[in-house]
């Protein structure tokens, strides 16, 4: 059985008939790529290894390819705003996209829009989620970073916001990039940023684990699989190689470029936007606004191959390719629906093709279109309602309940009859 093939997909914000080049990383030879727009930066995003995402530069719209028709848009998502991060989680499920400072959630099965996250302030700047796909990272320009629970997420009212499960604000410039390790919630995230610091995180826990300082804003972040390394993108087209597992163990520490020379990366001549590390962890991908893409051996950090483009590098990304890529006559297994405008659940969603199945955690058992609040409603009614009949059915004992009050309402008459009678004769008795 042949190995699998590692490809590298990579977009430009100039490309005018290409959205996305793809080449195979080893033997550096280009094969068809995406045509159609171009895709901003954490733009570019694949969904369950049947379709390739691209968020258009400065629209409001995603572009959607199926992988093996690379020469025709499947079709456009339409969004309330330019989107400015994408990804889609590793199970397929489900599609995230940043737009201002809120986050959009589709549901992949159904097209629903989920939710709608407004926890930051400034404009989103990336995404990315675990690789069980229970959790997701959002970055933005307000220097948070936030960790958010997708169960929690579904499980949420939509008229309610849910809290995002960890709150990082250790940064004090906007977040540029987020790279998650393997583990699931166990799992750890970097986070890299414009303060010229790169930070090591523990999801489960939320507690940093290392804080690193460089001589220069940082523009991308990127870990190996075996998470012994953490490579940094700077502003000044250098790139970084952190040692995780250096002795002695210090949470806070400084990169001195002077001393760690043999752990740099150079060639690049302006910032560097994007970084991927192949599985085996031999070769790093780099992609920078020198319009150029390069792939370097992270044992002798020499270049080993440099691609040229027609504008500045806005998405470059190793994956093992997907079988549908290279097989003109494969068809998705489900067709993609129509991406939903309005959140689900409220009035403006009832539109033509809108229906299908909604997967819910939390909510399985819930009538469709009926809150918790009408449902409350709905069991107090019935118990009302059947305490009244039991009351109606026992007529015959209402009727002897009734008879004895009227008795007793008529001697309680007489004797205040009796009552009044005796004060007025004992006041209009003449003195003697």
């Amino acid at each position: 059985m042949a190995a699998p093939m590692e490809v590298a997909l990579v977009s430009d914000a100039a490309g005018p008939l290409c959205n996305c080049s793809v080449w195979e990383l080893h033997s550096g030879s280009a094969l068809p790529g995406y045509r159609g727009g171009n895709s901003g930066p954490r733009g570019l995003a694949l969904l369950g290894g049947e379709h390739l995402l691209g968020a258009q530069l400065g629209k409001s719209y995603i572009n959607v390819w199926e992988l093996q028709r690379k020469d025709q848009l499947q079709q456009k998502i339409i969004c309330p705003g330019p989107v400015t991060c994408l990804t889609a989680s590793p199970n397929g499920l489900y599609v995230l996209a940043g737009v201002a400072e809120s986050i959009y959630l589709w549901e992949v099965s159904n097209g629903n829009l989920l939710a709608i996250l407004n926890r930051h302030y400034q404009d989103l700047t990336c995404l990315c989620f675990t690789d069980d796909s229970s959790h997701f990272l959002s970055g933005a320009k307000d220097c948070l970073a936030l960790v958010w629970n997708l169960y929690n997420v579904l499980q949420a009212e939509p008229s309610q916001i849910p809290d995002p499960r960890h709150v990082w604000s250790r940064h004090s410039l906007p977040i540029t990039d987020l790279c998650c390790g393997f583990g699931g919630p166990l799992a750890r995230a970097a986070t890299a940023s414009l303060d010229q610091t790169a930070k090591l995180w523990e999801i489960s826990s939320g507690e940093l684990l290392l804080s690193v300082l460089f001589d220069v804003g940082i523009m991308a972040v990127t870990l190996d699989l075996s998470e012994y390394h953490m490579f940094c993108g700077g502003m000044d087209g250098s790139i970084f190689q952190v040692d995780l597992c250096a002795w002695p163990v210090q949470r806070d520490r400084t990169f001195q470029t002077e001393r760690e020379n043999g752990k740099v990366f150079k060639g690049h001549r302006n910032q560097v936007t994007c970084l991927s590390v192949s599985t085996d962890g031999s070769l790093l991908l780099s992609g920078s606004h020198d319009e150029t893409v390069r792939l370097w051996d992270i044992q002798s950090k020499q270049c080993l191959k440099t691609m040229n483009h027609k504008g500045p590098v806005t998405n470059a990304f190793i994956v093992l390719a997907p079988a549908n890529m290279f097989n003109p006559d494969g068809k998705p297994s489900v067709p993609l629906p129509k991406f939903s405008r309005h959140l689900h659940g409220t009035e403006s969603s009832d539109e033509p093709g809108a229906e299908g199945v909604t997967l819910r955690l939390g909510l399985h058992q819930q009538e469709p279109g009926q809150s918790y609040l009408e449902k409350a409603e709905r069991m107090y009614s019935q118990m009302y309602s059947t305490r009244e009949k039991n009351l109606v059915g026992d007529q015959e004992h209402l009727t002897i309940q009734v008879s004895e009050l009227e008795e007793e309402v008529s001697n309680l008459r007489k004797i205040n009859k009796d009552l009044f009678d005796f004060s007025t004769r004992i006041i209009t008795k003449p003195a003697k």
